[in-house]
């Protein structure tokens, strides 16, 4: 095939192709995704479903040019105007992240694209980074890092008092770029506020005070700068409750590179410290002379693994609702 022809390549050229094809091969289906780590997520979503009548490619969304990201995915391959899909269809789709688009439910033009398309899916939550960082998988993710089962820290307890502490604030991030004042608040500012410096082991509640004290501030200001708003603020709140958002997941919907890299992965590069630190001291304590110990501790830390790689290869997310709601997506969209 052309590099031309597959530039062009559609959803009815695929489905022709399928069609073509001895009755005992598999249909093919097309899933474009934004980038190279989205290849990997969205084969967790979609392996489930193949068989011997159907599989699935995963792809980024040009063969022939280096294009990357959400817009890329939606403008090539979804029309404008009409409400129909361009090259998407029954055997291509387009698996993207949610950003606040799945929030803004249909308010924007791209986010009438996600929640409104058949052939589109999305995350739920923000970004594949935040099923990356789903808390009930955070203590595997140290385990594969470390190799040390002790579980020092409740990684499930904190991220849910740290969700608490963001929601207000989250309310009010969702509720600017529904109603066209994200200028006045921005999704920076929000991340500015909710960052958690000074955490430590030793005390990580305290990270959680002083969190809620700057949302409290910010909280306060925002009343202020908007003073009529509240009914809006509590109708926002009450259909993000209704989206599947509570006060304990908040940092699902957050900006996932944001909790990735300034929330999550701070947190258990700590926590994997402190891990490594336990068996190094048990390997020195316990080892009969230095030739055992050196080779022991060599063996060791040729075992341990990169803390970020193991957190962008960890699947514990499976287990989420939110990736369970995908899967379900899907499900209806192969009947």
């Amino acid at each position: 095939m052309s590099s031309r022809l597959k530039d062009n390549i559609n959803s009815r050229y695929v489905e022709a192709a399928n069609s073509l094809a001895s009755k005992s091969a598999r249909r093919r289906i097309i899933a474009y995704v934004e980038s190279y780590d989205d290849i990997f997520f969205w084969r967790t979503v979609l392996s489930r479903f193949e068989d011997d009548k159907r599989f699935f490619e995963v792809m980024l969304p040009s063969h022939k040019k280096l294009q990357r990201g959400k817009k890329s995915v939606l403008m090539n391959f979804i029309r404008d105007g009409h409400g129909t899909d361009g090259v998407l269809g029954h055997d291509m789709i387009a698996c993207v992240d949610a950003d606040y688009d799945y929030l803004l439910q249909g308010i924007t033009p791209q986010s009438k694209k996600i929640v409104e398309s058949p052939y589109v899916f999305h995350t739920y939550c923000y970004a594949i980074e935040n099923f990356q960082c789903y808390a009930p998988s955070l203590h595997n993710v140290c385990v594969m890092v470390t190799l040390n089962d002790h579980a020092i820290f409740d990684f499930v307890d904190y991220l849910t008092k740290y969700s608490e502490a963001c929601f207000p604030l989250f309310v009010w991030s969702v509720w600017a770029y529904r109603t066209g004042n994200y200028s006045h608040f921005t999704m920076s500012d929000y991340n500015r506020v909710v960052d958690i410096g000074g955490f430590t082991l030793q005390n990580p509640l305290k990270s959680i005070e002083h969190l809620r004290s700057k949302v409290g501030k910010k909280v306060k200001q925002l009343q202020m700068l908007f003073p009529d708003e509240k009914a809006s603020y509590l109708k926002v709140k009450a259909d993000l409750k209704t989206l599947g958002v509570t006060p304990q997941t908040t940092y699902l919907y957050m900006q996932g590179h944001h909790v990735f890299d300034t929330v999550v992965a701070p947190i258990v590069s700590k926590v994997c410290n402190r891990l490594r630190q336990e068996r190094e001291n048990e390997i020195y304590h316990t080892a009969i002379h230095h030739t055992q110990r050196r080779n022991e501790m060599s063996c060791y830390e040729n075992s341990i693994q990169d803390i970020r790689q193991m957190m962008k290869k960890n699947v514990g997310y499976m287990q989420c609702p939110l990736f369970v709601r995908i899967q379900q997506d899907v499900e209806e969209y192969l009947k």
